[in-house]
């Protein structure tokens, strides 16, 4: 009797085992191996950027100096890093499909800062008590990574085709979101590094985030294609306090596309909504009680001949602004901002290196600093919110106040990481770009970018549309097969006169000439 019962309880797994195989049409595996090579000079110490990647970003609630490592007695660094992913697809029966795509992505074999001396510096500042490896410090200094070989999560969704009925794809899960040029939508990077986007933001393990390949979001997204229309809306679901309590960070939007049959023309218009409750995540005495920003726009772009394309997007954004606990009244926000630009492929076809020539002009509205302190202003606030913005066109401007930031203008706190000369609001930016391919396997890249602030950054400089800086980028990539390329950029980012400060404005302390930040990649990647 107990053999039949053995028996039969292995003819019933067997049975279900291969069910569960019949329903799978199709497993594919694939993944990539990216091995990078980075040099950077006059990011940290007495230079022109401070570098405060991941470890100087501590518990929740708690405000960290920027660049508080010892032993920096230079202005260079240089260091490897890896990022590994692996991905599962499988198309299961009645048009339903899964992924999943686990990550790894590390520095080589490098030490970060404990916990609990980031936390303890934080309180002994200006008590004889700030440095490594001082008395009292417990656990002081560096310590091996332990998350350097951890594997995450990258992707984990299902989709479902012809859903209900033909026309609707629903896509639940951890997935990527990217809307146009990803000028509003299109990464989510934030959410690893930011202050408030984590209940306790651990030190991520590479010192180089604007490269973290994690950017998905937790989300359902369900897509109506009626062609040539498309009609996407989305709901993400970005960070979470209590699961009981209402002080989360939410992403709703709804995306329209219109494909014409001419001129390769599409015109999209959205709307997304950022419900920011965080704020009342941490006890704050606040009035508005929110943080929330609704963004609508249109975009669109179009041949008007064969050689050359135009785009243009812009966007408006009205809501509500907390900048933290010192804010005594409600503020509204009503902001604004603009891209436009164009290529030209009239060389393209005439010369054997195939040039391509580009333009692109980049406004963010931006905040003056006489009625608005990043807290305790009063009035409307017009400073540009980033969303969720997946398009960068510089290796390093761009990532100041995101991940970095100047000596001149030093980070603050508001209810996220933030500085005055931030590259993601009050800000123009103008860009010329090119392209040359002087074989097959081989491509040229460049960028020129310079960039204008429209409002004076705060009122030691008084400077209104003063200088930033020009940025000069640079780039070659080499396809040495189907599967692995070779990789090198170079950035190099020259401060303008906003950064030149004297001692008198200054409130007397003595100031150094800024130096220009440079920033070298190289990397090759492996793909299957």
């Amino acid at each position: 009797m107990k053999f039949l019962r053995v028996f039969c309880v292995i003819a019933l797994v067997a049975f279900f085992a291969c069910s569960a195989y019949a329903e799978t049409q199709n497993v594919k595996v694939s993944g990539d191996l990216a091995i990078r090579a980075f040099f950077r000079d006059n990011y940290g110490g007495n230079q022109s950027f401070n570098d405060s990647p991941d470890e100087s970003r501590t518990l929740l609630g708690v405000t960290t100096l920027p660049s508080t490592r010892s032993g920096i007695d230079r202005s260079n660094s240089n260091w490897f890093m890896s990022t590994t992913e692996l991905q599962i697809d499988a198309d299961l029966t009645d048009n339903v499909s899964t992924c999943i795509r686990l990550l790894n992505q590390r520095d080589w074999n490098a030490a970060t800062e404990s916990m609990y001396n980031q936390a303890t510096q934080v309180s002994t500042i200006g008590s004889g008590g700030y440095g490594h490896g001082s008395a009292g410090f417990l656990g002081a200094g560096y310590q091996d990574d332990a998350n350097e070989f951890a594997v995450d999560l990258e992707l984990a969704y299902v989709t479902l085709k012809n859903f209900l009925y033909s026309p609707l794809t629903v896509t639940i899960g951890r997935q990527n979101l990217w809307f146009g040029k990803g000028f509003i939508v299109g990464a989510n990077q934030r959410v690893r590094n930011a202050i408030n986007y984590g209940a306790a933001a651990l030190p991520q393990p590479i010192s180089a985030p604007e490269y973290s390949a994690q950017n998905a979001f937790d989300s359902v997204k369900a897509v109506l294609d009626f062609d040539p229309w498309t009609l996407t809306s989305i709901y993400s679901r970005i960070w979470q306090n209590d699961i009981r309590s209402d002080d989360g960070l939410d992403l709703f939007g709804t995306n329209v596309g219109y494909k014409f049959d001419a001129y390769k023309g599409e015109a999209e218009g959205y709307w997304f909504y950022k419900r920011d409750k965080q704020v009342q995540a941490f006890n704050w005495d606040d009035p508005a009680g929110s943080n929330d920003v609704n963004t609508i726009g249109l975009r669109g772009s179009f041949d008007p001949i064969d050689i050359v394309t135009l785009y243009a997007e812009f966007a408006g954004q009205f809501g509500s602004y907390v900048g933290n606990q010192m804010q005594a009244n409600n503020r509204s926000r009503v902001a604004g901002a603009l891209d436009v630009g164009g290529e030209c492929r009239y060389f393209t076809d005439k010369w054997a290196w195939k040039p391509k020539l580009g333009f692109e002009y980049i406004w963010y509205s931006g905040q003056s600093p006489t009625d608005n302190v990043q807290s305790w202003g009063s009035g409307l606030y017009h400073g540009w919110d980033p969303m969720f913005r997946g398009k960068t066109d510089s290796l390093i401007r761009e990532f100041i106040g995101r991940y970095y930031f100047s000596s001149q203008y030093p980070f603050t706190v508001t209810n996220y990481y933030n500085s005055a000369d931030n590259g993601f609001q009050n800000q123009h930016q103008i860009i010329f770009s090119g392209s040359l391919q002087p074989m097959d396997s081989i491509k040229l890249t460049g960028n020129l970018n310079m960039f204008w602030n429209q409002e004076a950054y705060d009122s030691r400089t008084m400077k209104s549309r003063g200088y930033v800086g020009t940025e000069i980028d640079v780039g070659a990539t080499w396809d040495y097969t189907e599967d692995v390329s070779f990789n090198i950029v170079g950035g190099w980012f020259v401060p303008g006169d906003v950064y030149y400060l004297d001692n008198a404005n200054n409130n007397g302390m003595a100031v150094f000439t800024p130096s220009a930040a440079t920033d070298v990649v190289g990397s090759v990647k492996v793909s299957f």
